[in-house]
């Protein structure tokens, strides 16, 4: 029942081509792109200074050299060496704390540098802007009004002086006339 003439059936085929062949048809075509999805259902570990104990530990699957290290942690402490205890020695730890924890107080309370890098794009932006302000001022806008001037804005004085502008409370209430000067 459908009617297609041979036109319209090539150029059907000729554009699916093309949409084929292109990268962005490609992505658009296969819609098989893979995210990473967390499940927030699940206990999660989070190095925060208001946690202290994470819900879960740092290493989820063990090998065979941390799953006998987790033994004797199970057993009498003297029977583990000073390296596989929890030691604080020179800024290094243990392997047995690292399959509890990934960092430790000090590295998480260890300042970054992110505020240089804040600092440096508020600079760039500041000088950006000031940048398109001075284009703008120079090429954009129109020149500055001669009402603006010092000279014309002392005869309008002179001129709402002259007319007696609002007398009791205002502009011409604070002007002596006998003296010709402000009071």
């Amino acid at each position: 029942m459908l009617h297609l003439t041979a036109g319209r059936v090539g150029g059907l085929f000729s554009r699916r081509a093309v949409v084929g062949l292109t990268n962005s048809g490609a992505r658009m075509s296969s819609h098989h792109e893979v995210s990473d999805q967390v499940d927030m259902s699940q206990p999660m570990y989070w190095d925060r200074l208001d946690t202290p104990l994470p819900d879960r530990a740092w290493i989820d699957v063990l090998d065979s050299k941390d799953k006998s290290l987790k033994q004797k942690e199970k057993g009498p402490w003297t029977a583990l060496s000073k390296e596989e205890k929890i030691l604080y020695w020179h800024g290094k730890h243990t392997e047995l704390y690292r399959l509890k924890f990934n960092h430790t107080y000090p590295e998480m309370k260890k300042p970054s540098h992110e505020w240089k890098t804040v600092i440096g794009g508020m600079f760039i932006f500041f000088g950006i802007t000031g940048l398109v302000v001075f284009w703008q001022g120079h090429y954009v806008y129109p020149p500055q009004p001669h009402t603006f001037g010092e000279e014309w804005q002392a005869k309008q004085i002179q001129r709402m002086l002259d007319m007696r502008v609002n007398p009791i409370e205002g502009f011409s209430a604070k002007w002596d006339y006998k003296n010709k000067q402000w009071k």
